[in-house]
């Protein structure tokens, strides 16, 4: 079984990831009383998504700080990463929410981060340096 050594662009993708699915998390969690009406989207689906980001933020931490990086949770990662962009354009698309500029960009910067991070992993996971376990 093949697994990706710490330190490696793979390991501080994954960092960066845990650390800001995090705090995005906790800021949702946290604020989505004061963010709903500066956003126009409902207090409960930013409150709830924040909520979910906080295991998903664990997870992505677990797998990185590992001894060695297992490809198959890396993959789990960009995965749930993709999924979260999906649900986020389907969001906007979907009519469930009507956002105003500040909800709409708020939605789109997510994603585009979350993008950057899955494209950021699978570009590390297919060129980072392996040993064998």
């Amino acid at each position: 079984m093949e697994r990706h050594t710490k330190g490696s662009v793979l390991q501080r993708a994954l960092i960066a990831d845990a650390v800001i699915s995090g705090g995005t998390g906790l800021l949702m969690g946290i604020g989505a009383t004061l963010l709903a009406p500066v956003l126009a989207l409902p207090e409960p689906l930013l409150r709830y998504a924040g909520i979910m980001l906080l295991p998903f933020a664990a997870f992505v931490a677990f797998v990185a700080l590992r001894a060695a990086i297992v490809p198959g949770l890396a993959w789990l990662v960009i995965g749930l990463n993709s999924v979260w962009v999906l649900a986020s354009i389907g969001l906007l698309i979907s009519g469930f929410v009507t956002p105003n500029l500040f909800g709409y960009s708020f939605v789109v910067v997510q994603a585009l981060v979350v993008a950057v991070f899955a494209e950021w992993q699978w570009f590390a996971l297919r060129r980072s340096p392996m040993q064998t376990a």
